[in-house]
């Protein structure tokens, strides 16, 4: 049966051909978007079911208790998870009290203050060093952070803070020099980049118009930030947030480097610890017995689920924001 246009006619054989042909390609391309997509799902589930595989040794040896015991013996395999989920979650969250203000104060000053001929070379320079290699930064962090951090910020902060009721237990202990506060601050760096680009990215696309009229209205720069540009791109900044939290949780080499590997969960903010992914990178060659493998593994289904939970948490935000 001949295939018939709009208007009745009976098409002609040229546009028949090309009517079949494009909606071949479209089929085809519905398909490959579909294969996509699926392959992207079954990576993401192949990779969590291999990390709980290889992670029913150590679970099942230790149960629940693993994800609370800070103890941590290769030697008399026992095995706890409480000392690498501590430090990651501490560093994690205090980079982003650290570089979350940083980055927004620069974004706004770069949309909002800076002078036209310097936008463009300051925000290239901001964004050049998401490019750094991770471990540059943790050779940094170690060879010039560390001794100033040891001879000057840490004896500082124990002399001002240390003896503070309440506080001073964040602040005590020797000036070692690396240390949580030590790997938050490299880790805080780490993220400035990625959080400024997309809140600067975010604030560009308010309106001109909105924001002239805001000023025309009498409104100071800080009533323009505060009472325009965050209401109208808050998605945007929740996913830039969101963005450098997931860098921060998963950084391994340069945090290796500063945050001084310690198995043990301190009070203090100055005390050496370590993360999930500092210990895996540090010890998963040294692993020699199927249990202590499997530790590591399971650190890592952890890590995971952390990070999974934090995409999940995100969406959640970004679905309740949308219904304001």
């Amino acid at each position: 049966m001949a295939l018939t246009s709009d208007i009745g006619k009976p098409m002609e054989p040229d546009q028949t051909s090309r009517t079949n042909r494009l909606l071949m390609q479209d089929r085809a391309f519905v398909s490959l978007t579909w294969l996509s997509a699926t392959t992207v799902v079954l990576v993401l589930a192949g990779v969590m079911l291999s990390l709980l595989w290889d992670s029913i040794p150590a679970l099942s040896t230790f149960g629940p208790s693993f994800l609370w015991t800070e103890r941590w013996s290769p030697a008399k395999e026992i095995f706890g998870a409480a000392a690498p989920i501590f430090g990651t979650l501490v560093t994690s969250i205090i980079a982003m009290i650290i570089g979350v203000p940083l980055s927004f104060g620069i974004a706004v000053f770069l949309t909002e203050i800076c002078p036209m001929p310097l936008r463009r070379p300051i925000g290239i320079a901001i964004e050049l060093l998401a490019g750094i290699p991770s471990i540059i930064y943790g050779l940094w962090g170690f060879f010039v952070l560390a001794p100033v951090m040891q001879h000057t910020v840490q004896p500082f902060l124990i002399e001002t803070f240390g003896q503070v009721p309440g506080i001073g237990l964040l602040f005590s202990g020797a000036p070692y020099g690396i240390g949580m506060l030590t790997a938050s601050l490299v880790l805080a760096i780490m993220i400035l980049p990625f959080v400024t680009s997309v809140t600067r990215d975010v604030f560009e696309t308010v309106p001109v118009m909105l924001r002239e009229s805001a000023y025309g209205m009498g409104m100071t720069t800080w009533e323009v930030v505060r009472y325009i540009m965050i209401p109208y791109t808050r998605l945007g900044l929740v996913g830039g947030i969101m963005l450098g939290l997931g860098r921060a949780l998963g950084e391994t080499m340069a945090v290796t480097f500063v945050i001084g590997n310690s198995h043990r969960i301190a009070t203090s903010l100055l005390a050496p610890a370590t993360t999930i992914s500092a210990s895996i990178a540090n010890e998963f060659s040294e692993a020699t017995s199927g249990l202590y493998t499997s530790s590591l593994i399971a650190l890592g289904l952890i890590l995971f689920v952390i990070s999974f939970s934090v995409l999940a948490m995100a969406k959640w935000l970004l679905g309740r924001v949308e219904t304001f």
